[in-house]
């Protein structure tokens, strides 16, 4: 059979059209944006007309896709493990509910936080709803979990979540494709209104069925090809691994397991064959990326005296990822380190490209603050981040999407002056607009900076929901229109701007600053492309 050389996340994207998806809904972040991007220029999913446009955030891709499933058809929900938080919402009640149509979330989680403000593991999420779980190994299980996980969330009639780690997103391997299905038919569910509308008393009925659904979805865990039993001969130690961390465990032994293995990468945990490895072994050593989730998980439920080594007891690090040195340590083997990292190639900070906007707005704002005694900016999610960075060092906080509003509301509240707001585009529409509705309906003092550079920068250059539309945005929530100000963060316009920042600043009431200026990086892309 042919391989094709995917990403792993371009091996979910391809097993999700083959298997049937009629939609993907997703909002930007690495490292899962690659999916949709890969469905997005597919030349299957533009001639099936599949849906691949972005959402406005996670919240709103996750209640879409479950409308999808609602209708019958298979939908793909994607996003960073932050992004989990926003959706929660509609995700913890999807597992109420159920499905029709087959529906696969994606949580790609970011260990070492790459990329992202968290490391945390959603696995935790996914045992919290009490749904099936898969985890893969490889880009071939990737391919092959998501193929086959539709059928699976239909055969139990719930979603199913699939957790992938940076690694897995962004390696490539050789990835075997199968058949490609057709997509299902339109149909709604006979059963809809007991199971889709969840008042209190069809909810409490509903929680019933999901736990009593538990016994199936373990036993299906039980019978998965993806959870896989090695035996070996030195049985003082038993080791359970799930996920990416099975890799790096082979690593260690390329001839062979010495002690035997227990390779978890479906859930609920396959209680049987735990119960396996813990009767034939003296201790148990759990390697998994993130959070120690198995190691908790079988303190809790094995009831007996067996030592279980992990994350816990300092056998693994806590935080980070996990390597295959880190393993080979916790597993007692001398690992030599043969080269330090030259101080020429170590990490380096990143910085706004030369010739970015933000540059310009920030370099105004700081100038003008600068008159304030006690003025505090709060940020938010985007590339206008790297303000925090020098030379700008323009921001003090920045906790999560659209943050920014609602932090210097709450600072205003408490008298803080000039409570400012730096947010982003996307950010803004992705969260933002609600806690500008608050600032309306109080007559917040504060000045809230969109810093408009007509894209979702930070991954990539998708579409920005709010392009052309931000100022009829904000006066449709309510800012007076007189104090919605555009600027164009130029240096030649550098008077200006810092005119129009102070004229806000004292102004005792919302105020919403709109520096618009395209992202250089896709500018660069468009002049390049006229030129073919």
């Amino acid at each position: 059979m042919e391989k094709h050389l995917f990403l792993g996340d371009e091996a979910v994207a391809q097993a999700a059209i083959d298997a049937g998806m009629s939609g993907v809904y997703a909002y930007p972040g690495t490292p899962s944006t690659e999916i949709t991007e890969f469905i997005q220029g597919s030349a299957v999913a533009k001639e099936r007309g599949i849906h691949c446009r972005w959402s406005t955030n996670e919240k709103t891709a996750m209640e879409a896709a479950l409308g999808m499933s609602y209708a019958g058809k298979r939908a793909l929900c994607c996003m960073k493990h932050v992004g989990l938080n926003v959706a929660a919402d509609c995700f913890m009640n999807a597992a109420m509910s159920g499905i029709n149509g087959g529906m696969i979330i994606i949580t790609a989680d970011d260990p070492s936080m790459h990329s992202s403000q968290n490391e945390q593991d959603n696995r935790m999420y996914g045992n919290f709803a009490m749904i099936p779980m898969l985890e893969p190994s490889s880009q071939q299980e990737a391919y092959d979990m998501v193929y086959d996980g539709f059928g699976l969330s239909e055969k139990l009639g719930y979603p199913v979540l699939v957790r992938i780690t940076t690694r897995m997103a962004h390696s490539r391997a050789g990835v075997v494709r199968r058949e490609q299905k057709v997509e299902n038919e339109m149909h709604t569910p006979e059963d809809g209104r007991q199971r889709f509308i969840l008042l209190p008393a069809l909810a409490r009925k509903r929680f019933k069925t999901l736990i009593a659904a538990q016994d199936t979805f373990t036993a299906s865990s039980e019978a998965s090809p993806y959870n896989t039993y090695f035996d070996g001969p030195n049985k003082d130690l038993g080791i359970i691994t799930t996920g990416i961390a099975f890799n790096y465990l082979s690593e260690n032994y390329p001839d062979g397991f010495e002690h035997p293995v227990l390779k978890i990468s479906q859930y609920p945990l396959p209680r049987k064959m735990i119960e396996k490895i813990v009767s034939e072994c003296k201790e148990i050593l759990v390697l998994e990326e993130g959070y120690p989730v198995v190691e908790e998980q079988l303190k809790g439920f094995l009831s007996i005296g067996i030592r279980v080594h992990g994350r816990l007891d300092g056998t693994l690090q806590r935080d980070g990822e996990l390597t295959p040195d880190a393993v080979g340590k916790a597993l007692g083997k001398q690992i030599a380190s043969y080269y330090a990292t030259p101080e020429v190639v170590e990490q380096r900070p990143p910085a706004l490209c030369q010739g970015c906007g933000h540059r310009d707005m920030y370099e105004a704002l700081n100038e003008v603050l600068a008159g304030y005694e006690g003025a505090k900016v709060f940020g938010d999610i985007g590339c206008y981040t790297l303000g925090a960075l020098p030379p700008f060092r323009a921001i003090d906080t920045c906790i999560d999407m659209g943050a920014s509003i609602t932090m210097a509301k709450g600072a205003s509240d408490a008298g803080v002056y000039p409570a400012v707001s730096v947010i982003g585009d996307s950010t803004f529409t992705h969260s933002g607009m609600t806690g500008l509705l608050d600032c309306v309906n109080e007559n917040t003092n504060i000045t809230i900076v969109i810093s408009d550079n007509e894209t979702t920068a930070m991954t990539g250059g998708q579409d920005s929901a709010g392009t052309g539309r931000l100022e009829s945005i904000c006066a449709g929530i309510g800012v007076d229109p007189a104090h919605i100000r555009v600027m164009v963060p130029l240096k030649k316009n550098y008077d200006e701007m810092k005119a129009i920042i102070r004229e806000e600043i004292e102004y005792k009431g919302v105020s919403v600053l709109i520096p618009r200026r395209e992202c250089i990086q896709t500018l660069t892309r468009k002049k390049k492309a006229s030129k073919k």
